[in-house]
């Protein structure tokens, strides 16, 4: 695939909505951004996002089963997510909220493990610098200090890898964002702040959060901003790659704004019909990300009925991988909640363990919890 750079700097005639493949499934062409793909990546891309819906959607079902604490849907976001995952190169790294399982999928993160993590078996469970993907991170909005920091770190080190900051709509009205927004212009740090506007910040819709469009609020920090078709994996791709590669050119961040839209609730502890209307939801299933693939797969006689029913089949399988692995899934000693709290041993530490391990072992007459270390 590649990807032409904008031509020129005027916007005028430029549309607001950056979308190559229509609701219908339609390819059309954008007079800033191109993307020229073969069948056999299509038709991996519509992979991708057939097994990450197929994967989410079994999470849910094991939470409403007591399976998992909580978990954060991405119905809806799953092109935003593989097409912005599958820009990146090897080395770039991503910064993710709790919602990135498709970023996650596309960095080579195993599903189980983001799943441990809910189910409260580990602390996610994959390790940073081997998938270059962070840590999925609770606190709003603060994963973009985090992703900014290691951009000027990565200037230091004369790299030419880039950096994808992940945050939602509501996140963009915290301070850290804002912060990180100052910090990565002075500096001219290779990060691209990618922004998932599903419209809906848990129950406060995206008007209460700002009074123009969100890629706009980029020009006030000096770089650009585009807003690009979230339910279109090909736009998502040539914008993302766009950016990346201006980064890694060292011409500093860029802001994306994926215009989507949160078909699920917000978390499954979230009831979004108390605050959501059902016409808005029907209206958005008519701009389905993965129907629209799989629309101009079929107009384009790219993929045939055989091999959207091994798309399926696959993903029936990795479903069952999801229930089986989760259900077995052993809990964790527990007093390995005060191992790697510090480097090294501490007094503080070793006391705390030892009044937890006499305080356990109180319930059932036993005199040693665990290893007890």
């Amino acid at each position: 695939m590649t990807v032409e750079s904008p031509a020129g700097t005027a916007t005028a005639a430029v549309p607001e909505l950056v979308q190559l493949l229509t609701p219908e499934g339609e390819r059309v062409e954008h007079p800033r951004f191109s993307l020229e793909t073969t069948p056999e990546e299509l038709r991996s891309i519509y992979r991708d996002l057939v097994l990450v819906r197929r994967f989410d959607g079994e999470a849910t079902a094991l939470q409403r089963q007591g399976e998992l604490g909580l978990w954060a849907s991405l119905l809806g976001q799953e092109a935003a997510q593989v097409g912005s995952g599958r820009a990146q190169r090897p080395g770039d790294w991503a910064f993710p909220t709790y919602r990135e399982h498709g970023v996650a999928w596309c960095k080579g993160v195993d599903p189980l493990n983001l799943l441990g993590m809910f189910r409260g078996v580990n602390h996610g469970g994959w390790d940073p610098y081997e998938k270059n993907f962070n840590l999925y991170t609770i606190v709003i909005g603060s994963q973009t200090l985090h992703a900014t920091g290691y951009a000027m770190g990565i200037t230091k080190d004369g790299t030419d890898d880039a950096v994808v900051a992940y945050f939602g709509d509501g996140a963009s009205s915290q301070g850290d964002v804002n912060e990180a927004f100052t910090f990565a212009s002075v500096y001219n740090a290779p990060v691209v702040f990618f922004c998932q506007n599903n419209q809906w910040a848990i129950s406060e819709p995206t008007e209460r959060q700002t009074r123009v469009p969100l890629y706009q609020r980029a020009a006030g920090f000096g770089f650009p901003g585009v807003r690009v078709d979230g339910n279109d994996v090909l736009a998502v791709l040539a914008v993302t790659r766009w950016a990346l590669e201006r980064a890694r050119n060292g011409e500093g961040p860029a802001l994306i704004e994926a215009f989507t839209y949160r078909m699920g609730a917000h978390t499954t502890s979230d009831d979004p019909t108390r605050y959501r209307i059902a016409d808005e939801l029907e209206e958005w299933k008519l701009k389905d990300p993965i129907e629209r693939v799989k629309a101009y797969l079929v107009r384009e006689d790219w993929a045939d009925q055989e091999f959207f029913d091994a798309v399926d089949a696959e993903s029936e399988q990795l479903a069952r991988r999801v229930r089986e692995g989760v259900r077995n899934m052993p809990d964790p000693d527990p007093t390995s909640i005060f191992e790697n709290v510090y480097a090294e041993g501490h007094a503080l530490v070793d006391e705390e363990r030892a009044e937890y391990v006499a305080y356990a072992a109180s319930f059932d007459g036993s005199e040693e919890v665990g290893e007890g270390r």
